[in-house]
């Protein structure tokens, strides 16, 4: 792996754009997690509302991916539903049966709330990893249900919550996902890599903002790096702003850390595994697929969707994942305007002849 210490690489023109050409070669290990081994250390974020089931299928038809993860799935409410002997959540839609190594990403505040989910997870569907969300900033999950990136201003308690977990899941190995702290004047993540691993986490994600900061401005990679020097044998993973094979690449190249999961941009672009994967060994970066190739990658999410959902459900869930197919091409905007209306499969269709975008915009940006 290589070592910041030794090597920094500015971030120049080698690790911008989007060409073919290949990148600089450098040393880059497989991930291990626990006894898992994560090949390519490239792992697809866990995100609210997007990362079911269909949009994984699509991700693991490009390849590119070492690690998938579901939705976050309220641990509060899987066990209710036990409770009610009702179906498990869509979150967990196809986790059962889909090909390994999958990762479900939990929430809760309650160290025997998530133990007991983290158990049924095993032992009734195998999941390869257990991940633990303290980063969600969104305030139904921090100030009302005291869960997420609300946890990460007490220790103690996410100390007490990984090491029940780590026990009730053994020998399925359990990780952690922070931020940097709950706002630029209280960041904590060193304290907090500390007590991941001191709890038995087996790998600790982060993402390079601060709670308070959602999704605004831009990762501070520096601050991830810093955190690599206060774990002492478990891998660091960061996140944010990965939007390019480039720019996965100067990560591990600049900042020292041993995974990288990549989030948003790949919501409209789930090729984009496979290009940094490619980047990563020194090869040849795919091309981005054609705009009719793209459309067909989404009419293919679309139907994996509607025979879950229904059309009713499947095409309003579709609307927003066709917004994020359109991002950063010529027109996408006109798209967008009309997608956002359509209630049946053939409005749908129709919408997505009509207006789908038929020319890339270089000036705009490829994330959702």
């Amino acid at each position: 792996m290589v070592n910041r210490s030794t090597l920094t690489i500015a971030p120049d023109d080698r690790y911008r754009g989007n060409d073919s050409s290949s990148l600089p070669a450098i040393d880059v290990r497989p991930l291990r997690i626990g006894p898992l081994v994560v090949d390519p250390p490239i792992l697809q974020a866990p995100m609210a509302g997007f990362t079911n089931y269909a949009y994984r299928q699509v991700v693991r038809e490009y390849g590119g991916v070492g690690l998938q993860a579901t939705e976050m799935v309220n641990a509060r409410g899987f066990v209710w539903m036990e409770s009610q002997k009702a179906e498990h959540p869509d979150r967990l839609w196809g986790v059962r049966d889909e090909a390994r190594p999958l990762a479900v990403q939990i929430w809760d505040n309650d160290p025997e709330t998530m133990a007991k989910v983290g158990r049924r997870l095993v032992e009734e569907f195998n999941v390869s990893v257990v991940d633990i969300n303290f980063g969600c900033p969104v305030k139904q999950v921090t100030e009302r249900a005291h869960s997420g990136s609300y946890l990460l201003k007490d220790p103690p308690r996410m100390h007490a919550i990984i090491s029940r977990l780590v026990e009730a899941c053994h020998p399925t190995p359990v990780t952690a996902k922070i931020r940097l702290g709950c706002t630029r004047k209280n960041i904590n993540a060193c304290e907090i890599a500390r007590v991941v691993e001191e709890a038995g986490a087996a790998a600790l994600t982060v993402h390079g903002r601060t709670a308070e900061e959602y999704f605004r401005g831009h990762a501070d990679w520096d601050r991830i790096a810093e955190i690599k020097s206060h774990l002492k044998s478990i891998p660091l993973i960061g996140n944010g702003d990965l939007d390019s094979p480039q720019k996965v690449v100067h990560a591990f190249a600049a900042y020292g850390v041993d995974g990288v999961m990549i989030a948003r941009a790949a919501l409209g672009r789930p090729w984009l595994f496979a290009q940094a994967a490619a980047a990563l060994r020194g090869e040849p970066i795919p091309p981005e697929p054609t705009l009719e190739e793209q459309k067909e990658c989404m009419m293919r999410h679309f139907e994996l969707v509607v025979e879950r959902f229904g059309e009713e459900k499947g095409v309003q869930l579709m609307r927003k994942y066709a917004c994020c197919y359109a991002q950063g091409k010529h027109g996408a905007r006109h798209f967008r305007s009309h997608v956002a209306r359509v209630s049946t499969r053939q409005e749908f269709f129709d919408v997505v002849a009509q207006y789908f975008p038929t020319e890339p915009d270089l000036a705009g940006s490829p994330q959702c």
